[in-house]
């Protein structure tokens, strides 16, 4: 049987406002999580080793890796009941868990860290005007979704979102 690896946990509370406003909150502090592990050795040599094998200077293969690490490597795993929960990409690494604004930190944190720019899009799917889901978008040429948590290739994303927000960067 296999087991999750056991990592030290520890965070920090804040409280988080309902609503839209919890939405913009929350993506602020995602935002600034990828600001500040995109720097990160520990991220930067994750990046490095996943597009290590890939042709140089070949952007849409680079890129096309560290999604595939991502989705295929961390596995979803839902937030405490009640309790939103966004881990460092460092944590989410090491623990191989997350749910969609972990995964998403992480995904964007190893972009970025090898050179491409990223930005979040937030989706809701089940009642107009709700936000439920948040992926990215990474700039190739255009921008591109990239959904770690379904089992999709680079550039799908869920169809016909009732509620969308994207990012400016």
């Amino acid at each position: 049987m296999n087991y999750a690896p056991i990592i030290s946990l520890h965070g920090t509370t804040l409280h988080i406002a309902n609503g839209m406003r919890g939405i913009f909150q929350t993506l602020r502090i995602m935002r600034d999580m990828v600001r500040s592990f995109k720097i990160s050795p520990a991220i930067r040599q994750a990046a490095v080793s996943t597009i290590f094998l890939t042709p140089e200077k070949d952007s849409v293969s680079e890129i096309e890796a560290i999604f595939n690490f991502v989705r295929d490597n961390i596995r979803y795993l839902r937030d405490i009941n009640g309790v939103e929960t966004i881990a460092t990409p460092d944590k989410t690494l090491l623990c191989r868990i997350g749910d969609c604004d972990d995964q998403t930190v992480l995904l964007a944190s190893l972009l970025e860290s090898v050179g491409y720019p990223t930005r979040f899009i937030v989706a809701g799917y089940n009642h107009p005007g709700m936000l439920e889901h948040v992926y990215l978008q990474v700039l190739i040429d255009e921008w591109v979704d990239a959904d770690p948590t379904e089992h999709h290739a680079l550039g799908w994303s869920a169809p016909d979102p009732m509620a969308l927000y994207i990012e400016q960067v």
